[in-house]
C-alpha cells in the first residue's frame, strides 16, 4: 500500500534488477529480482526472461505507476465512425 503522501515522495524508480534464483514455488530458469522505489515505499518482484526484456518490462510498470501517480487514467480508444460520401454515378 502506498501512504497519503507518496505524492510528495517523487517518481517511481528502478533501484535494481539483478539475477536471481526462482522465487518460492516457482522453476525455470533466467530469473530476475527488481526492486522499484519512490521514497520510502519499496515494490520488489521476480521476473522470467533475458536481463534485457526484463529489464524493459519494469521500466514500463514504472511509467505506468508514474502516470497513476500523477492523476493520469488508463489509455482509452475512442471508436470514432468513419463517414463515407456516397458515391456519385
Amino acid at each position: 500500500m502506498i501512504d497519503s503522501s507518496s505524492k510528495m515522495a517523487g517518481p517511481f524508480q528502478i533501484s535494481s534488477v539483478q539475477a536471481s534464483q526462482p522465487p518460492p514455488n516457482a522453476q525455470g530458469m533466467d530469473w530476475h529480482c527488481y526492486t522499484i522505489v519512490q521514497g520510502a515505499n519499496k515494490i520488489r518482484g521476480y521476473r522470467q526472461g533475458s536481463y534485457r526484456a526484463v529489464r524493459m518490462a519494469v521500466e514500463e510498470i514504472v511509467a505506468q505507476l508514474n502516470e497513476r501517480r500523477m492523476g493520469k487514467r488508463g489509455r482509452v480508444n475512442h471508436v470514432v465512425p468513419t463517414v463515407t460520401k456516397p458515391v456519385e454515378s
